[in-house]
């Protein structure tokens, strides 16, 4: 009877080599097979030569923990990876789902740097106080609850971080996000966007809560919807922390 592998859930970050974490590549350097999404799997195939790579499409997300957990009781160690971070809206809950249903305990997950971190040092310090990150993808969350959430950060005047703010399927969810931001917040809240970050493309802009709506966003944007005490300094967007100059 083989060896049982090990599972490793991993954060590849925002695609640039540079931000991948130490242990990130150590483990892709060491498994048998990476899996993931295809676009994820794309941006890392050139640099591990050698390995045995299994991609799937998107909604395949259990159909994908599913052959790893396999993959590894017949003694492989699988690298199943994510962009970002595993543990926001990445594969590690499901994977860690599947696992416990099936006894299997033998997973690590290894971080990596959100697209709140890295957008936000493209853009200056816009979460430099408290924060909260909200998807705007109603794929598995009922729209009523993403509104719920928006009103309740906006009210506790949080800076707000928006992951998958449009689609071709959702074109208008962002400014049904801003129309109702606008009327706890105001048209003059600091707001930036970045798009592609890390890769081919990179995009930062600054703009106000108004100016918001009209910008070109998708599933690779990232938005930042500041604070009270957000402002706009050079061509930097900071949240202050109260810290007397």
């Amino acid at each position: 009877m083989c060896e049982t592998g090990r599972i490793y859930v991993v954060g590849i970050g925002p695609g640039d080599d540079r931000t991948m974490t130490a242990d990130a590549k150590a483990a892709l350097q060491n498994c048998d097979v990476i899996a993931g999404y295809k676009t994820y799997i794309d941006l890392i195939r050139d640099r591990f030569p050698g390995k045995v790579f299994m991609e799937s499409g998107m909604k395949q997300e259990t159909e994908r923990c599913e052959a790893c957990l396999d993959l590894a009781k017949s003694g492989k160690n699988v690298c199943l990876i994510c962009s970002g971070d595993p543990g926001i809206y990445g594969m590690a809950s499901p994977m860690l789902e599947i696992a416990g249903k099936k006894g299997f305990d033998n997973v690590v997950i290894i971080p990596g740097v959100t697209a709140a971190l890295s957008g936000a040092a493209l853009l200056g310090a816009p979460i430099g106080h408290d924060f909260c990150v909200i998807s705007l993808s109603d794929l598995l969350t009922p729209w009523e609850k993403i509104e719920k959430r928006l009103i309740c950060a906006a009210e506790a005047d949080l800076c707000i971080v928006i992951y998958n703010p449009a689609s071709k399927q959702r074109p208008e969810h962002l400014k049904r996000a801003c129309n109702i931001l606008t009327d706890i917040l105001g048209e003059d809240r600091c707001c930036g966007i970045v798009r592609n970050i890390g890769r081919d493309g990179t995009y930062s802009q600054i703009c106000s809560l108004s100016e918001l709506p009209k910008q070109d966003t998708d599933m690779f944007t990232t938005v930042f919807i500041g604070n009270s005490q957000t402002k706009v300094s050079g061509n930097r967007l900071v949240t202050l922390r109260g810290y007397q100059p």
